[in-house]
């Protein structure tokens, strides 16, 4: 422990195999969900793919919550975050291996709905984890350094489908070994400080007191949330949207555009973040990326050429990621109790899961009689709300 009125610190060595570890999820996930589950239920579905690839991302996003909550507080209970990383990686690289091995409709979404279920076992408690072992003035450091984890997700789909590397066949093989090459360091390599602090039981209730979320804990909650059905609509609907811009946009541009926006969120993030640990000022970035994110949606719904289109989308792609990245380190800070820890981020966990349920209503009521303009607005006008909801927060200062 440091002494008193000195900065605390975690050290760097460990923060950055944590953040190589969180960035193991994302490349268990965005891979194979994006790239492999896809062709597979052609293979299997036929014509009726894409309507049964909407029954799996359901069960899967029911699954995902779940087990992020469960999984979650059972590592509160046991206070063995290790031991719960380590199964539940281990039973989803075994689960990523066995896919192939399903060859009708119904054992394969048995399966997926298997993998969400051990993928949260890994990602809930790794997650309450960094709450244990990372003290607040090293908060934004943290959520910039877990802005890689969405890039190396999608640079880990550039890599296995980059062609004559990595055969069809071998996909779920190097996939598995990238996750696990991501995550074991951390388990076996780490040795975090101890900060006992951070885990102390909160103070005893008096008899009949009910604990409530805080008002801090419940506008980060819905910040996210709103921020979240924003980035889901574009994650899903970004290629119909550059396709009605310019129908001769290659495709290969549009993941190159998607890759380029993820990228240049890392630098961007962590120096957000140094400067929030600096200034002691946690939630202004937040507040200024949620703003510039709804002002690159207003830019999207104005554009008429490819450019424009183009230009908006990185504004946006890169203010999100930002967002996202430091929202995650940051609601560490303001959770009511740290023997729950984990069953609280397992709860902030829906606001991942439930945009996938959100945002197809949302599409289907706009687009198809306003267009995506209309459905730009008013992720826009979402987005200025979780800006009102951040700015006016108490503990910002």
């Amino acid at each position: 422990m440091a002494d008193a009125g000195t900065p605390r610190r975690q050290s760097l060595p460990f923060l950055l195999l944590y953040a190589l570890a969180s960035a193991g999820g994302a490349i268990a996930y965005v891979p194979f969900l994006t790239i492999w589950l896809p062709g597979r239920m052609t293979q299997l579905a036929g014509t009726a793919d894409v309507q049964t690839l909407g029954y799996v991302t359901f069960f899967g996003a029911v699954a995902a919550s779940a087990g992020g909550i469960g999984f979650g507080w059972l590592s509160d209970l046991t206070r063995n975050r290790r031991g719960w990383i380590l199964t539940g990686l281990v039973l989803t690289i075994a689960l990523l291996l066995v896919v192939p091995l399903a060859h009708n409709i119904w054992s394969l979404v048995a399966i997926i709905v298997a993998w969400q279920l051990t993928l949260n076992m890994m990602l809930g408690p790794l997650a309450a984890w960094a709450g244990d072992l990372v003290p607040d003035e090293q908060k934004g450091l943290l959520g910039g350094l877990l802005a890689f984890s969405p890039a190396l997700g999608g640079w880990s789909g550039w890599l296995v489908t980059w062609p004559g590397l990595v055969s069809a066949e071998q996909r779920l093989v190097v996939i598995a070994l990238l996750v696990a090459s991501a995550v074991l360091p951390v388990l076996l390599l780490g040795r975090p400080r101890a900060f006992p602090d951070l885990t102390a039981p909160p103070p005893a209730r008096a008899v009949g007191e009910r604990r409530r979320p805080t008002g801090p804990a419940v506008r980060m909650w819905l910040a996210r949330l709103l921020v979240q059905i924003a980035e889901a609509a574009l994650f899903a609907y970004l290629y119909f949207w550059f396709r009605s811009i310019d129908p001769g946009m290659h495709d290969n541009e549009k993941a190159r555009l998607f890759g380029m926006a993820l990228t240049i969120a890392i630098p961007i993030a962590l120096a957000a973040g140094r400067w929030a640990d600096r200034n002691d000022r946690p939630f202004v970035p937040l507040v200024v990326a949620a703003a510039v994110s709804s002002l690159g949606m207003v830019g999207m719904a104005l554009a008429t050429g490819l450019d424009a289109a183009k230009a908006s989308y990185l504004v946006f792609g890169i203010a999100s990621t930002v967002f996202l990245s430091l929202h995650s380190s940051q609601t560490l800070r303001i959770l009511p109790r740290s023997d729950r820890r984990g069953r609280d981020l397992g709860i902030f966990n829906l606001t991942n899961t439930v945009p996938s349920l959100i945002m197809p209503w949302l599409t289907i009521s706009l687009v198809p009689g306003f267009g995506f303009d209309a459905l730009f607005l008013l992720l826009a006008a979402l987005s200025a709300i979780a800006v009102l909801l951040l700015a006016t927060m108490p503990r910002l200062r």
